[in-house]
């Protein structure tokens, strides 16, 4: 659903209020386990944010229940036009506001961009990890077959990797197959994608050839984390 970007900070300001003293409380830890992830199209409307699934009509008004600044963020990328996409992990419960479908406990924020063509994705749901940086420009792709790195005027590369748990919840992507020495460094982090200005729950750093790159990265479809 596109939406007028002034239209969309004016129909958020209500809440903005709520949202700063959700910001001043402290951040406890809450398990994601067994909640719901989903993606899909936010908009806005009467002072609340809506979320639609990818592939259907439901709308769910958004309770950012994680204090993961997700109102926030929406507004500050309603600035540029465009579908805003968004990957979330909640819970689902009833809502009073009428026009909607229930509402949506958000307490993960995987990732928050402008896409017309992420709903409709075919290696999303494969995927464990994505990454990507700029200048120069750089995507690689992980899942259960192995990792792929593109570049610019090369092409595909195609390994086998190995991924470790690191403390503080990073997580490192490496191979050392076919004489090529990739190295692909997670952190926890909020990062923001320098040339499009989404945002994404991980900071990534590939270090490849004796380059040390930077990006960002959030789980694909088939991480349940």
């Amino acid at each position: 659903m596109r939406i007028a970007p002034s239209l969309f900070v004016a129909a958020l300001l209500p809440l903005f209020a709520g949202c700063q003293l959700l910001a001043d409380q402290p951040e406890t830890s809450v398990s994601t386990a067994g909640m719901t992830r989903l993606q899909g199209e936010l908009s806005a409307a009467n002072g609340q944010l809506l979320f639609k699934p990818c592939t259907e009509s439901r709308r769910f008004v958004v309770q950012d229940a994680g204090n993961t600044g997700l109102l926030q963020e929406a507004a500050t990328l309603a600035a540029t036009p465009g579908v805003l996409f968004a990957d979330l992990r909640g819970t689902l419960s009833s809502s009073k506001s009428e026009g909607t479908d229930g509402q949506f406990n958000v307490h993960q924020l995987y990732r928050l961009d402008h896409s017309a063509s992420a709903c409709s994705d075919p290696n999303f749901k494969r995927l464990t990890l994505r990454a990507a940086g700029h200048e120069p420009f750089w995507n690689l792709n992980v899942s259960g077959q192995g990792m792929v790195l593109n570049r610019p005027d090369q092409p595909p590369l195609a390994l086998p990797y190995l991924e470790e748990q690191m403390p503080g919840g990073g997580i490192s992507v490496s191979s050392e197959a076919n004489g090529q020495k990739v190295e692909l460094w997670l952190a926890p982090q909020r990062c923001v994608d320098s040339a499009t200005g989404g945002i994404s729950h991980l900071t990534a750093q590939l270090r490849l050839d004796g380059q040390t790159l930077q990006g960002c990265g959030y789980f694909g479809g088939s991480r349940n984390d």
